[in-house]
């Protein structure tokens, strides 16, 4: 069920992301749902799986914007392995919580990018402070969103299924 629901969260990560920049070209700037999806599937807990679905997301996303391959592929398996570093160490249960871990996790993603950007390329475009404070916003309210509306939906399907059972053991 989490790969269905990994392969799910990229789809529409992938959908959301063209469709926003073709709306306007300043989507990406504001708005980064491959990081969301890299977070919130990394609050699993599991290093290795938080790793490599980093890494997998990452060069999804260097694939579809324009710059030096690999700077995200870096940066979101960082995030992805640390995100679920702290899922380890801290109980995340709250809506909250995950606002702060997926905001949180921007700022170190785009800290990266930023970094390695300055080290490789001549004269790199770099974000504006305030923009990225506004982006890890964003990615946070989103996140803080899907991982509340995944968890309602998740409990009302629980709940459908206890009582879909409790009816045939009656029959």
């Amino acid at each position: 069920m989490p790969v269905v629901r990994l392969l799910l969260g990229l789809a529409l990560a992938v959908l959301v992301q063209l469709g926003g920049t073709q709306i306007s070209p300043h989507f990406a700037v504001f708005v980064d749902l491959f990081l969301v999806a890299v977070s919130l599937h990394a609050l699993s807990g599991n290093s290795l799986s938080g790793l490599l679905v980093g890494l997998v997301v990452g060069l999804a996303q260097d694939a579809l914007t324009p710059g030096l391959y690999g700077l995200y592929g870096f940066a979101d398996t960082i995030v992805g392995y640390s995100t679920a570093r702290v899922a380890q160490r801290l109980v995340i249960q709250r809506a909250t919580g995950v606002f702060a871990v997926v905001g949180f996790g921007s700022l170190v993603q785009q800290g990266l990018v930023v970094g390695l950007s300055l080290m490789l390329l001549p004269s790199p475009a770099l974000p504006r402070p305030l923009e990225a404070l506004v982006k890890a916003g964003i990615c946070g309210a989103v996140g803080m969103l899907t991982y509340a509306a995944s968890a309602r939906w998740t409990t009302s399907y629980e709940s459908r299924r206890r009582n879909r059972m409790s009816r045939l053991r009656l029959g």
